[in-house]
This record gives structure tokens, sequence and C-alpha cells, in this order.
């Protein structure tokens, strides 16, 4: 049980990296898309994993975000729902849910910018917490980081709403480097996470400038295991609102 959970936490840090982002120059913020990552789990032996994460717009104002990783033995859905203001992404309800060997969590999490505050509900307990203007949940964190990259910004810190607590997430971007992915041969460029950054602990996430800063490949390392994200394929979807279909694919 302590493999498969540490399988799932290895998809969950897809929940604080950027996704896919397709000429978002041509748009007001993303067009609707599904990207699919694989996850290589290694202590002693090697298990693999797969996770989707969809983007789609529901209105003129409101999108959704959802992440999705199902096993034999687990199971983990995530979903934000948000709007866009200006250039920041403000959340409306976050949700999780998961299941291993039959064990289940959920948790609500709903956002109330009038009052500054934010509602956790876990296991039907319920409780209020205070929120800034630029709190972020697990899921739009990535889609933030991402647009944030897009436009060049120096600043990569972040509050996340998660546990009752704000968090504070800091990346770094590092190098430029060349590397080999399903997509074909990318420029890349290097992140590295900050705030929890050890001898014993690491997490570096490599970015496709072309492809719209694309995450294609991350690695985490701590106390001997290792998880290693690599992207498998990406489809845009055309869609108005509630109506969509794929146009596009890249394998």
């Amino acid at each position: 049980m302590g493999i498969i959970r540490r399988i799932l936490i290895a998809m969950l840090l897809l929940s604080i990296v950027p996704s896919y982002a397709n000429s978002l120059i041509k748009t007001d913020f993303l067009p609707p898309y599904t990207v699919t990552y694989s996850a290589l789990y290694k202590k002693g032996i090697t298990l693999r994993v797969e996770g989707s994460q969809t983007l789609t717009r529901k209105d003129d104002k409101h999108w959704q975000f959802d992440f999705e990783v199902d096993t034999l033995l687990a199971s983990l859905n995530e979903t934000s729902t948000f709007e866009l203001q200006e250039q920041n992404l403000r959340p409306i309800e976050y949700r999780y849910s998961s299941s291993i060997l039959g064990k289940k969590k959920n948790v609500t999490v709903t956002f109330d910018w009038n009052k500054m505050t934010a509602l956790n509900n876990v296991k039907g307990s319920q409780w209020k917490m205070s929120i800034n203007d630029i709190t972020l949940d697990r899921l739009t964190l990535q889609l933030q980081l991402r647009y944030d990259l897009l436009n060049n910004r120096d600043d990569l810190s972040y509050d996340i709403a998660d546990g009752g607590k704000l968090k504070r997430y800091i990346f770094k971007k590092q190098t430029t480097e060349l590397i080999n992915t399903k997509l074909g041969e990318l420029e890349t460029i290097k992140v590295v996470r900050t705030d929890n950054l050890s001898d014993k602990r690491h997490q570096y996430f490599w970015f496709a400038p072309e492809q719209g800063f694309l995450l294609v490949k991350m690695e985490h390392f701590e106390k001997g295991e290792s998880y290693t994200l690599n992207i498998d394929s990406v489809t845009t979807l055309k869609q108005t609102h509630k109506t969509d279909s794929t146009i596009h694919q890249v394998d």
C-alpha cells in the first residue's frame, strides 16, 4: 500500500507544475486541451502509471481544470473551477477525491472573494481560513505558473490554500537544455522548486518554450526514492463553452 501511495504522490506532482499552452499570444487565455503523462517510480522496483489533465471553458467567465489517475488498485481525481482576473487566476471551487485499496478521501475548498476566505470541507468537518488577493489552489497553481513563464516573469512565488493554511511555493528558472521526448527533440528551460530544496530532496522541471512552455519532463528525488514524469501526448480541443471535440493530436 505504501508503494501505491507513493505512485499517486508522483502523479500529484503534476498539480504543482504548468501544463500545455498552445498559441497563448493569439488568445485571451488558453485553448482547451488534454495532456497525458507517464510516471516512473523507482525504489528497488520500477512501476509506471499514467495521468491526464484536461482544461475546458464552461462559459464566458468560467473555466474548469481536471486531473485524473486511474489504476487497478487506486484512483485520484482533482477538479478546479476558476475565473480569470486580468493576468491572475481566481479559484472558485476545488475538489479532490482519492481511493486507495478501498480507502476513500474527499476534500472541497470553496473560495469567497468578497469575504476573502476559503471554506475547507474534509470528511464532513468544515473550517474557514483567510486568503489574499493572489491565493490559488493546487490545480490553478500550475496554470498560473505556466502563464507567468510565458510572460517572462521573474517572480515565480505563489500562495496555495492547502490543508487549511497558505503554503508558499517558489520556483526559479535555471539553464536551457535540449532533451528527447515523445514529441521529438525539444529545447527546454529547466526550472527548480526552491522552497523545499535540500541535499536530500529536489524537484526539477523541463518546459518547452516553442510549445507554449509545455511541461515535458519532471524529476523528483527524496530519501532514495525517485519519480520521473514524461510527456506522452497532447490533444487540443475545439470548444464552444460546453461542447467540445478533438481537432488535433500530437503523439
